[in-house]
């Protein structure tokens, strides 16, 4: 087997600084779902860049937050585990907001990190004025002496991702790859469907709502005698208000989220699917460590 330029990278920075959508833009593909909610990911998900010349293996994690549950502990601490084992560091900062105490933070705790080397990005370059995107850069280069590169770039319309690609590349060490060329991703098939789900949730709740949604896969079943495959997956909430907002009037909500979820599970399972919601609650279940152990964190 040829060895290659290979490893893993992460992304790090404050919620919602464009972490997952990069990851889809470099895998060229939908591994991790995105929403304008702050701490939508919630696991480490997998996404593997494949060229000739080498391999990324991008680990999404959740957004570095000051933790309010026992959920928010969790996902930091996941972080951290994840940052113990990656290659390279990539930490994130849109350019539209300036540089804040969250990112001076984040920046100096990867000084714990001394293994990996470390790469700053200054994303959502489409959405600022070149002004914007100068001073967030001089401001990212005083974070830190030893960036072995800073890069602006836009996940969105994938200015600069073909620099970005080089230059990871050109950080990892050589070996095997690790993974098949054919795969993108090593989540389970009930894991994305689940994510694809609650994505579909999230969108148009009320703030408050988006940390006590979870989803649980019960059962994939292709139909004997048909194409079709059925889909039984619970939306889990904290509150019956909640679930109550999550069905919406006489069920609107809730069809709404089964229409946008079953657009994206069909082409990921290759089938048409008849797809059956059922919304529970589990009572403050990002406090209970059991709920929490049940619902896979």
């Amino acid at each position: 087997m040829t060895d290659i330029r290979c490893g893993f990278v992460t992304f790090v920075g404050r919620p919602n600084v464009g972490k997952s959508t990069l990851t889809n833009a470099l895998v060229g593909e939908k591994v991790a779902i995105t929403s304008e909610k702050p701490q939508t990911t919630r696991r480490a998900i997998r996404g593997i860049l494949n060229r000739p010349d080498g391999q990324l293996i991008i680990v999404d994690t959740p957004g570095i937050h000051r933790p309010r549950t026992l959920l928010g502990q969790r996902l930091n601490d996941l972080v951290e585990t994840v940052l113990g084992d990656v290659d390279v560091i990539a930490f994130c900062v849109p350019a539209t907001e300036k540089v804040g105490p969250g990112d001076r933070r984040i920046a100096a705790s990867l000084d714990g990190y001394s293994r990996a080397k470390k790469i700053a990005l200054v994303t959502k370059t489409d959405a600022a004025t070149r002004e914007q995107i100068t001073e967030r850069l001089l401001e990212v280069d005083q974070l830190r002496e030893d960036w072995a590169a800073v890069i602006p770039l836009s996940a969105l319309t994938h200015d600069q991702l073909d620099v970005l690609t080089d230059e990871l590349l050109g950080l990892m060490p050589t070996g095997p790859a690790l993974y098949p060329d054919d795969i993108v991703t090593d989540e389970s098939i009930d894991d994305r469907i689940a994510e694809i789900i609650r994505e579909a949730a999230l969108e148009g709740v009320r703030d408050e709502l988006p940390h006590s949604i979870a989803v649980v896969v019960q059962d994939i079943a292709p139909r004997e005698d048909s194409d079709l495959t059925d889909v039984f997956a619970d939306i889990v909430v904290e509150r019956d208000s909640q679930k109550a907002i999550i069905i919406g009037h006489k069920g609107s909500r809730l069809r709404d989220v089964g229409a946008r979820a079953r657009a994206q599970i069909e082409p990921l399972i290759g089938s048409r699917i008849f797809l059956s919601l059922h919304v529970r609650v589990a009572k403050e279940w990002q406090r209970d460590p059991k709920q929490l152990g049940r619902l896979g964190f």
